[in-house]
């Protein structure tokens, strides 16, 4: 018999249209009905002992309420994972990780880069004194013509989301006009860089309406990274052939720590045809066919948006049976490696909560030789961007995350869910 004990309150309010549908669904089919009480964004359940649910955006979950009862409070974001999310801070995870196991997978599928801090372009000089690697590439270009042989940087803010301010450069004097772009009109301007209530959602990251592509509180820290040349590409007659593309991973952290990866992938297509980079097709106006994020077409996405497993398994210029096999099985690697990391060396920026679970969407590229490369950790992804003919893969996502996220944090057995890949379990002694 049910009790009032028994009863599992929800507040799911994820502000989203696309998404708030398909949670409700989750929810309703992958619990047992008899259990769920729905109650108002504002409305408290009976008693704070409550068992309560809350799948909201990251600046509506009540983390007080969340802290304050870890055996019945169940929430879909942790409060800390910095070294996750901002890309300075992923750069120096896997610095760390790599000074402790130089033989890790993430040495051979993260760039390695330069992180620096810069406010104005006028102090440059100063914050790139120690970028050796940049400053030998520059050298190593010096004189090299604007072809193939010349090396080119993928400069990367580290707080912006959706592509927004990524450029690409190879020489100082490009890097420069790069940040007197950025430049404020006047020195009344202020940086303003408040992360403390940032969540690194994915759809928060909107332009300053300046045309820069990023908004002042985002200009800090960077990283430059080696613009991986040339990437997998798609050979006819798919509809999207000679277009770059990168995968977009759904992963979900559950605790701590476990995390999963989700099978259903998508590939995501740049708008234009890729070019071997140059300097008349790396301005701001003509990075097309360079960055793959949705959010920077014109037009209808879906048409760049295809399911990952749809895409053709041979391809000429690689000798795998199935390349799609591969690339996922160095997914599953990297992901369970990179998670590791951040847990194990970046702990004060990385706390997974016992009574906590969140959605990550990681970004990887496949190189033109099949190797897999990874990009970077969204928080809160954009699931809009997968486009209403398949919305599925975003359904069959919410109810795997209640069948491996929701249901044994409060005793009930888990039904299965083989979409979600266990690739790590890691014990971090949170109880």
């Amino acid at each position: 018999m049910t009790t009032s004990e028994d009863k599992i309150y929800l507040q799911i309010h994820y502000g989203d249209p696309y998404v708030q549908p398909l949670l409700l669904s989750a929810l309703k089919s992958r619990l047992p009905p008899e259990l769920l009480v729905f109650v108002n964004e504002n409305e408290a359940p009976p008693s704070s002992d409550a068992k309560l649910l809350q799948w909201r955006q990251y600046e509506s979950i009540d983390f007080e309420h969340l802290l304050a009862h870890p055996r019945t409070s169940l929430a879909n974001s942790y409060v800390i994972r910095k070294a996750l999310i901002r890309k300075h801070y992923l750069s120096t995870t896997v610095r760390y990780w790599l000074s402790k196991f130089p033989g890790s997978v993430l040495g051979r599928s993260v760039k390695g880069g330069v992180e620096f801090e810069v406010d104005y372009a006028e102090f440059l000089d100063d914050a790139l004194v120690e970028a050796w690697e940049l400053k030998e590439s520059w050298g190593r270009n010096w004189g090299v013509g604007d072809g193939e042989g010349r090396e080119w940087w993928i400069l990367k803010p580290g707080m912006s989301e959706r592509g927004q301010g990524i450029r690409l450069f190879s020489s100082e004097e490009e890097l420069t006009a790069i940040f007197e772009e950025w430049d404020p009109p006047s020195d009344d301007d202020e940086d303003g860089e408040e992360e403390a209530t940032h969540s690194g959602d994915e759809d928060d990251a909107e332009g300053n309406g300046s045309g820069s592509g990023i908004m002042t509180s985002q200009l800090r820290h960077f990283v430059a990274q080696p613009y991986i040349h040339p990437p997998l590409l798609l050979p006819p007659p798919h509809e999207s052939a000679g277009r770059k593309f990168h995968i977009r991973t759904y992963v979900l952290a559950v605790g701590a720590l476990k995390v999963y990866v989700y099978k259903p992938m998508l590939a995501l297509f740049a708008g234009h045809h890729y070019q071997a980079p140059t300097a008349s097709n790396t301005t701001p106006s003509h990075l097309n066919a360079h960055l793959t994020n949705t959010c920077l077409q014109t037009g209808e996405r879906e048409g760049s948006v295809h399911a990952f497993w749809s895409l053709p398994s041979i391809l000429p210029d690689l000798k795998a049976e199935d390349w799609r096999r591969d690339v996922f099985d160095q997914i599953c690697a990297i992901t369970g490696e990179t998670f590791e990391a951040a847990a194990r060396t970046m702990g004060i920026h990385f706390q997974p909560l016992p009574n906590a679970f969140e959605i990550f969407g990681l970004d990887f590229l496949v190189d033109g030789a099949g190797g897999v490369w990874l990009l970077e950790v969204n928080a809160f992804p954009d699931f809009a961007q997968t486009g209403g003919e398949l919305q599925r893969v975003v359904k069959g996502l919410m109810e795997g995350v209640v069948e491996v996220g929701v249901r044994p944090f409060w005793g009930l057995e888990s039904k299965g869910a083989e979409e979600m890949v266990e690739v790590l379990d890691l014990d971090l002694g949170r109880r």
